[in-house]
């Protein structure tokens, strides 16, 4: 780094110099020098005293005392001559050097002086003379004399270097220059790409045939790089095709694994219904968990679906609750529910003329009848959940007007088709039994309501997953996943039997296809948002809220509308006791619980519907209607051939898609709502 003079040591003669422009930069330090003599001048217009003293001082200089001996004194000159540093004795023991001084001043300078690593040649060029003599000596000799200016010696010096080299031919000066310097001459490429025209003008073919080589090496350089690109490229590209395979091969058996699943579960129990005696279930006089129950062995279990059919056969009815928690912790803080439920049970016994004690009426309500304590369990049971609505005689809506005591946000019918759960429940019951066997309890303490539901009471529920959860309102935290997604494998079975059971009904012709066909037209209208292919989940990962798109039914309901369509939809039976009703009919055509007539539904003795007399197959009842609409546990949509397989396409399904579509709606039900407890005649 170049040092200002105000930053020399106070003993460096440099600090009376002018500070130099470049001051704070860096330079190269390889010292410079001439290895000439030392030559002088003086103006012949000076004064003549001037004359004289510099003529004595040039004397001065160039005597031997001075040249060897007076340099090592303090004086303006310095020790850089060769034979100065040859002896100790002989110049700076004299001085007052110390050997050692000596010795290291002495290796330094053989070393800065040297031409192995640290000198700059002089120029060696030919014609050197003609640069220095007849040039530059010439033109300085005329800017002395007065004759010309600074600038213009300056200009003349230029040019006349430029003339030189254009003699003598620039390329070969350069070639020369660099073999004096001991580097290697410059590249054909590299003089064409430096000096093209100095080039040029030697032969102009050179550089073209330069270019042409290198063109024809850039041109083989990129293929081969190109063809290694492409090699990689193709390799990379393979991979990841086979991982696409591979990846969409595990998506196409997780779809058919959901498919199978969700047919399997309709027709399975992952886990027992737990069902509690209804007089017992009044008894508690509030709703009880469900592992007090079990311990005080107050509770029915009924392992599979055989049993559930047999248990129904036998005259039991099953009465589902369907209710939202009004407390995060408990379902029913201020019993308002439990005692609409109640009369809710003695008004349905009083209008189906059941014996007043209850024993043969059976309830399912979720704090009692779904493990509590153990999530596993729970989840096995919430997994059946289709199958425990869908197995009820009867749906009973409880949604008195209430307040939800965490909350302090007031809960009645309005709130309670708002829950998911609530909606998801009423739509495993009235897709396997239509509304019929569906009632609403509500009302207010004291003045509770019990009345059937709407016919179109369906069409709100249907929307299941736009409906409330709680763990949504957590945002998930602390949970993998979201409830939404467990509920996907029964709605899909359950969509799927709905589909079938209609499109058996449309092919036989012989089924009433009014409630069918407004379920499945209210589906066909809304299926992105009945059965949406992905949800937006908010969670919380490392204390930040994220936001991501969830897998929710994707195309499962198109695959099971392919399904439907090749009349594949047959899934086995569990396994278990079962009744006579859960076997074939003699004519091996479909399995069906309960009674061998096709669209029956569960409790059916001597071809009773949930108490109510109807005519056995073939026979017409009130109406015209042959048949009910709606099928029940165990009915598949196939007759298997020898491989257990079907792959054709039934041609009745277009037909049965077109009945689907069409806008036909059934008839409006007005239902007149009576204070539970007044006699039928007042009403």
């Amino acid at each position: 780094k170049i040092k200002a003079s105000s930053e020399l040591p106070e003993d460096d003669r440099a600090r009376v110099l002018v500070d130099s422009p470049h001051a704070g930069e860096s330079i190269n330090r390889v010292p410079f020098y001439w290895s000439g003599g030392y030559g002088t001048g003086i103006r012949k217009s000076a004064d003549p005293a001037a004359k004289d003293l510099m003529f004595d001082f040039f004397v001065y200089v160039n005597t031997p005392i001075t040249s060897v001996d007076d340099v090592v004194q303090p004086s303006w000159l310095d020790s850089w001559r060769y034979s100065q540093l040859a002896s100790y004795e002989r110049n700076f023991q004299k001085g007052g050097w110390s050997y050692d001084s000596w010795n290291e001043h002495q290796r330094v300078m053989n070393w800065a002086l040297g031409s192995e690593v640290n000198s700059a040649l002089t120029l060696q060029l030919p014609g050197v003379l003609l640069y220095t003599r007849d040039v530059m000596l010439n033109k300085f000799q005329m800017y002395v004399s007065g004759n010309i200016t600074m600038d213009r010696m300056k200009e003349d010096v230029v040019q006349g270097w430029n003339d030189a080299t254009t003699t003598y031919g620039k390329i070969n000066q350069l070639d020369n220059y660099r073999a004096a310097l001991g580097s290697d001459a410059l590249s054909t490429v590299e003089k064409c790409r430096l000096h093209r025209a100095e080039m040029d003008a030697i032969d102009p073919a050179v550089c073209k045939e330069a270019e042409d080589n290198s063109t024809l090496i850039i041109i083989i350089l990129c293929s081969v790089v190109g063809a290694g690109l492409l090699g990689i490229l193709g390799y990379f590209s393979y991979r990841r095709y086979r991982s696409y395979q591979a990846i969409k091969k595990a998506h196409e058996q997780q779809m058919e694994s959901t498919l199978n699943e969700a047919t399997r579960t309709l027709r399975s129990l992952d886990y027992p219904l737990h069902l509690l005696r209804a007089d017992e279930f009044i008894q508690e006089g509030k709703l009880m968990r469900h592992e007090v129950m079990r311990n005080c062995h107050r509770l029915t279990v009924l392992d599979n679906i055989g049993d559930v059919d047999a248990f129904v056969q036998a005259g039991k009815q099953v009465v589902f609750f369907s209710h939202q928690w009004t407390a995060f912790t408990k379902p029913d803080p201020t019993n308002h529910q439990f005692d609409a439920m109640v009369c809710a049970l003695k008004e349905l016994a009083n209008r189906n003329g059941w014996d007043p004690s209850l024993v043969d009426v059976f309830v399912w309500v979720d704090y009692s009848c779904i493990p509590q304590a153990n999530a596993s369990v729970q989840n096995l049971a919430i997994r059946s959940l289709a199958v425990y609505a869908s197995s009820a005689t009867y749906f009973i809506i409880c949604a008195p007007n209430t307040t939800h005591t965490d909350l302090e946000t007031p809960c009645d019918l309005r709130t309670y088709q708002k829950r998911m759960w609530c909606r998801a429940e009423q739509v495993c019951y009235s897709m396997r039994n239509g509304t019929t066997g569906m009632f609403l309890a509500g009302g207010s303490p004291g003045a509770y309501m019990f009345t059937p539901v709407r016919p179109d009471f369906f069409v709100e529920s249907l929307h299941v997953f736009n409906g409330e959860l709680t763990c949504c309102r957590f945002e998930h935290k602390g949970m993998e996943t979201c409830d939404r997604q467990s509920l996907v494998v029964p709605i899909l079975g359950l969509y799927g039997e709905l589909m079938r059971a209609a499109h058996d009904g449309i092919k036989g012709g012989s089924a009433d296809m009014s409630t069918v066909r407004a379920f499945l037209g209210e589906i066909e209208k809304h299926q992105e948002s009945v059965f949406p292919r992905t949800f937006r989940k908010v969670m919380w990962r490392k204390n930040r809220r994220v936001f991501e798109e969830v897998l929710l039914f994707g195309d499962l309901i198109d695959r099971m509308k392919d399904r439907i369509k090749r009349g594949a939809m047959a899934v086995p039976l569990e396994r278990g006791a079962g009744t006579e009703s859960t076997k074939s009919a003699p004519d091996g055509d479909f399995l069906r619980h309960g009674a061998p007539s096709d669209f029956l539904r569960h409790g059916s003795q001597e071809h009773m519907k949930h108490g109510a007399p109807i005519p056995a197959e073939g026979e017409e009842g009130e109406g015209g209607d042959a048949r009910t609409d709606f099928v029940r546990h165990g009915s598949t949509g196939v007759i298997m051939d020898g491989n257990g397989a079907s792959n054709n396409n039934d041609p009745s399904y277009d037909e049965f898609m077109d009945v689907i579509k069409s806008d036909a709606q059934p008839e409006p039900v007005v239902v007149i709502a009576r204070p539970v407890g007044e006699p039928r005649e007042q009403a």
